[in-house]
C-alpha cells in the first residue's frame, strides 16, 4: 500500500513538473516576443516590401499571445515527450528525441500562433492609419490607397474578426503549411547548433580551464549559446520566412499560388536577394529573443523547480532546446 502511495506520489509530482515547463515555456516566449518585436516590424516590412513608417509596436498583441502558446506547447511538449521517445525508441534518441519532440511542440502550437502571426504581421505592414491610407507598396504590389488590400485593422480582435468575415478560416491560416516548413528545420537546426555549442563549451571546460570548482551559471549559458544557436538557424531558414510572410500579407489581391508559386516567382524576380530579404533583422530579432527566451526558461527553473523532490525532474530539467517563433515561433 505504501508503494503504491509513493508511486502516486511521484507520478502526480512530475506531471505537476511538466505542467510547471509550460507555464515556464508561455512566460518566457512572450517575455522574448515583447522585447524584440520592433525588430520583428522592420523585418517583416523589409520581407514584404512595406513603404511604411513608425508604429513599431503595431501587432504586439497577436505576437505576445502566439509567442504564449509557441512557448507553452514547445517547451511542456518536449520535456513530456522526450523521455518517452528515447525509452520506446532508443534509436530515436539524443538528436532525434529533440527533433521530433519540438516538431511535435511547433505543429500543436500553430494552431493558434499562425492566425496570430498573420494578424500581427498584417498589422505590421500597415503601420499608422494615416500611412495606410496614403501609401501602399512598391514594384508589382504597389496600389492606389482606394484599392487596398484589406482594411485598416484597430486591434486584434477586430483584425480577427475582419479577417474570419472576408476570407473565412483560410484567410486566418494564410500561410499555415509554409509557416511549418521553416519552424521544423529551424527547430531541428537549432538543436544541432546549440548541442553542438554546449559540446565545444564542455570540451573547452575540461582541457582549459583547470579551476574544478568553475562553474558556468546555466542561466547565462543558455543566454550566449541559446543567442549563437537562434542567429545561424534563422539565417538559414531566411528563405522559407520570405515565404510565409509573403503569402500571409497578401489578402484577397493574391500575388502567389501556393509555397511553390512563391518560391518561383521570388528567385526568378529577385533572385538570391529576394530569397534572403530581411536576413539581418531576422538574425537581430533570434539572436537577442533565443537568448532571453532560454535564460528566461533556465532562471525560473532555478529559482522556482529548487523545491520539487522527484529524481527524474533533473533529466527533464537537463533539455537544453529552443524554439521560434517562435517562438522563440514562432517564436519561435
Amino acid at each position: 500500500m505504501a508503494i503504491q502511495s509513493s508511486t502516486s506520489s511521484d507520478t502526480t509530482q512530475k506531471h505537476f513538473f511538466v505542467m510547471r515547463e509550460f507555464l515556464w515555456g508561455a512566460i518566457a516566449g512572450a517575455f522574448g516576443e515583447g522585447m524584440m518585436h520592433p525588430v520583428d516590424t522592420v523585418k517583416t516590412r523589409i520581407q514584404s516590401q512595406a513603404m511604411l513608417t513608425a508604429s513599431f509596436y503595431r501587432g504586439i498583441a497577436p505576437g505576445v499571445t502566439g509567442s504564449l502558446a509557441t512557448g507553452a506547447t514547445y517547451f511542456g511538449v518536449i520535456e513530456s515527450t522526450k523521455k518517452w521517445i528515447e525509452e520506446s525508441h532508443p534509436s530515436l534518441g539524443g538528436h532525434w528525441a529533440h527533433f521530433i519532440a519540438g516538431a511535435v511542440g511547433d505543429t500543436l502550437g500553430s494552431f493558434v500562433y499562425v492566425p496570430c502571426e498573420v494578424m500581427k504581421q498584417r498589422m505590421q505592414v500597415q503601420g499608422t492609419l494615416t500611412s495606410w491610407s496614403s501609401v501602399m507598396m512598391k514594384d508589382n504590389i504597389s496600389m492606389k490607397p482606394s484599392l487596398q488590400m484589406y482594411g485598416y485593422y484597430t486591434g486584434m480582435f477586430q483584425a480577427g474578426c475582419s479577417i474570419l468575415k472576408e476570407q473565412g478560416l483560410k484567410g486566418l491560416y494564410a500561410g499555415y503549411w509554409s509557416t511549418l516548413a521553416r519552424d521544423v528545420p529551424f527547430a531541428g537546426l537549432m538543436v544541432v547548433f546549440y548541442e553542438g555549442l554546449k559540446d565545444l563549451t564542455e570540451y573547452g571546460k575540461q582541457n582549459y580551464i583547470r579551476n574544478p570548482n568553475f562553474r558556468i551559471n546555466s542561466s547565462v549559458e543558455g543566454l550566449i549559446l541559446g543567442g549563437l544557436a537562434g542567429g545561424f538557424s534563422a539565417y538559414l531558414t531566411t528563405p522559407l520566412d520570405v515565404v510565409k510572410t509573403r503569402l500571409q500579407i497578401q489578402g484577397s489581391t493574391l500575388r502567389y499560388n501556393g509555397w511553390l508559386d512563391a518560391i518561383r516567382s521570388i528567385w526568378m524576380v529577385e533572385g538570391a536577394h529576394g530569397m534572403f530579404r530581411g536576413s539581418i533583422p531576422r538574425i537581430t530579432w533570434y539572436i537577442p529573443a533565443s537568448a532571453l527566451t532560454f535564460m528566461a526558461v533556465e532562471f525560473l527553473r532555478d529559482h522556482f523547480n529548487e523545491g520539487l523532490s522527484n529524481p527524474n525532474s533533473q533529466d527533464v530539467a537537463s533539455v537544453s532546446v529552443e524554439k521560434k517563433g517562435s517562438p522563440l515561433q514562432g517564436a519561435v
